[in-house]
């Protein structure tokens, strides 16, 4: 009950938990749906509108007349609550228009417009250059002006302000007096058009749609900027000018697909659909997005988990103990017969299980155990007796075998010993012949370099210096496996030196590699104390933690390295930081990457580089520690002791 029911519990909330989701997920789609709808139904009604309006009778007899046709077109535009509306001939000159600021000749280069002048009635969504605008009413493009505002997670930009407007525009084909063809152009500008935004909340979330404490949003984006919304950037103030994330732009604008998820909406988690918006050229222009907030129902999913949970806790907490007081009738016989064997695999043979109240098959068992014990116990003297004298007679041929065994067995330690030792012995000095010889050749050739190039040397210093560390580096290695044989002999190589020099040192042993992956380094070098570490090894540790930094950043980046002084636990030491801004580990494999041939990069590393590192720094009293996020980089930290 305490273990199977949890897991049972525990899958069927979660798939509650997914069903919940989906039904969020479901309902904002719905809203979507609804929201789509109404702008369909606003681009079908303004372009009817503007059909009618071109057909009717009342047009045909003001046709010829321009001051009764400004009346009726103002008059219409009021009626149908447009923002513009006007005549122009094929070839853009304006006839009438109800704003007076409108300028006497117009683009045609709109795809409604054309095919109006073609003879078809066109309706579609265009975006408007604020000049555009301009031209037709400088009060539109003052309205259509948005200053964007710094938007969290948005696209970087360096633009301040959006003047283009997004401009829901129908054109239909016209006669004018005298038999004249012409086009009846108007439309509504959908920035700050707070009537449509609102019209489209109020459509989707109804009074009592949501639970209490959530509340729906909708808007309308040109591009990525809020244009027109009921989102509140804070109270009394919409956010109009915030941009939506890159996300959520980059799915929607750049692939094309609906969004139907969580999203982080100005300032808060919203359930969130968003689709794209085409103009008449067919390109995507904008999104039209409705949602609500998500905290409410994530609240209230806690509140039911929690319910459920509290519900099965005192489910369980009263019939436990009425199950355990049933069972105890039939594990109480059986746990003092347990109990029995128990003490007597312990040694106690006078152990017995005693009268049981039980007269069941349980209690008959009890007695017949009871009853083999009792024989068992009579053999176990009896066999004790014999194996007595049975001993007194073993012990001495005993006595006399140890000895023997004891002997023999110091004899083959001496031997084996012996063995190893010559082995070992002569396997080292024949590495150390067959090394040494190629190494005092290579010592004196580059004498004989150096030598016959004269004071052209200087120009290759820092490669003769290179040549002269790595040959010394394996006269040491050869001399490490001289101590491994003779360690009486040596006394080690652990020196006093400023790990600042070590470090700088080790770069040009990499540099082909952070050349190849375009990486650049900075090197800071504040620490004024001294180590004792073998110079050596420590290059080997910083040039290990190097290469793993560089396999971090195959598409380039920085990496950083630090020396200063640092006091841990009391004690005055020296930290080396080795940092990158590649691509981080998880949590899980960050906890492994000490682990002797463990290894990300499966068949081009042993997985004993940073192993072999802790060791090095772990024999000199030192530590070394790793820091590092998914996506964010690594950190390596190596702390060494200052040199008494």
């Amino acid at each position: 009950m305490l273990v199977i029911l949890p897991l049972l519990l525990g899958v069927t909330v979660y798939r509650w938990n997914q069903k919940f989701d989906a039904t969020l997920i479901s309902k904002v789609n719905g809203d979507l749906t609804i929201a789509h709808q109404y702008l369909a139904h606003i681009l079908d009604t303004t372009g009817e509108h503007v059909t009618a309006l071109g057909a009717s009778a009342r047009f045909r007899d003001t046709a010829h007349d321009s001051g009764a046709l400004r009346t009726l077109l103002e008059e219409a535009r009021t009626r149908l609550e447009l923002d513009f509306l006007y005549v122009i001939e094929p070839d853009g000159r304006l006839v009438a228009s109800v704003a007076a600021g409108t300028a006497g000749s117009l683009s045609t280069d709109w795809p409604v417009i054309r095919d109006a002048i073609s003879g078809k009635p066109a309706t579609g969504i265009d975006i408007f250059a604020n000049t555009d605008l301009g031209k037709l009413s400088p009060e539109l493009a003052a309205r259509a002006r948005l200053p964007l505002v710094p938007t969290p997670n948005a696209v970087p930009t360096d633009q301040a302000d959006e003047t283009r407007g997004m401009v829901v525009q129908s054109a239909s084909p016209v006669t004018l007096g005298g038999g004249q063809e012409a086009v009846l152009v108007g439309g509504i500008l959908l920035n700050q058009n707070l009537v449509f935004i609102d019209t489209i909340n109020d459509l989707v979330y109804r009074e009592a749609s949501l639970p209490e404490g959530s509340q729906g949003t909708a808007t309308l984006f040109l591009d990525d900027v809020r244009i027109s919304t009921n989102v509140r950037l804070f109270e009394g103030r919409r956010a109009l000018g915030t941009r939506v994330s890159a996300a959520v732009r980059s799915a929607v604008l750049g692939e094309g697909r609906t969004w139907l998820d969580s999203a982080f909406v100005v300032n808060d988690w919203y359930i969130s659909a968003y689709e794209p918006i085409t103009d008449s050229h067919g390109a995507r222009v904008g999104m039209l997005y409705v949602g609500f907030l998500e905290a409410p129902f994530t609240a209230a999913k806690y509140q039911t988990v929690l319910t459920i949970v509290a519900a099965f806790f005192a489910i369980a907490a009263a019939s436990v103990p009425i199950f355990l007081r049933w069972a105890r009738g039939i594990f109480e016989p059986l746990e003092r017969v347990v109990a029995t064997i128990a003490k007597v695999e312990g040694g106690d043979l006078g152990a017995r299980t005693g009268l049981v109240d039980s007269r069941d098959e349980i209690g008959r068992v009890a007695v017949h155990l009871d009853d083999l014990l009792n024989r068992v116990e009579q053999r176990d003297q009896e066999l004790r007796h014999w194996n007595e004298e049975l001993n007194a007679r073993v012990d001495e041929r005993t006595r006399e075998l140890q000895l023997a065994n004891r002997q023999l067995e110091a004899t083959t330690k001496q031997l084996i010993m012996s063995e190893k030792l010559a082995a070992i012995g002569e396997i080292t000095a024949g590495a150390a012949h067959e090394i040494n010889n190629p190494i005092a050749v290579m010592q004196g050739n580059l004498e004989v370099i150096r030598s016959v190039v004269g004071e052209k040397a200087d120009l290759a210093k820092v490669e003769f210096q290179l040549l002269d560390e790595q040959i010394q580096r394996i006269s040491r290695i050869v001399t490490k496996l001289l101590q491994f044989a003779k360690p009486e002999e040596f006394a080690g190589f652990a020196d006093r030196h400023a790990p600042g020099l070590a470090v700088a040192d080790c770069l040009p042993l990499v540099q082909h590699l952070l050349a190849k992956a375009a990486i650049e380094v900075r090197l800071e070098n504040t620490a004024r104390r001294l180590v004792v570490m073998n110079r050596t090894e420590l290059q080997q540790v910083v040039v290990n933690l190097v290469v793993n930094a560089i396999h971090a950043m195959p598409d380039g980046g920085t990496l950083t390295i630090r020396t200063a002084d640092r006091d841990r636990g009391g004690r005055p030491g020296v930290e080396i930081v080795v940092s990158d801004t590649g691509v981080g580990m998880e949590p899980d494999v960050a906890a492994k990457v000490f682990d002797p041939f463990f290894t990300t990069k499966r068949q081009e590393g042993t997985g004993l580089g940073l192993s072999i590192s802790q060791t090095l720094v772990g024999r000199q009293g030192g530590s070394i520690a790793l820091a590092t996020l998914p996506g964010k980089g690594a950190t390596f930290s190596v702390w060494l002791p200052e040199a008494d």
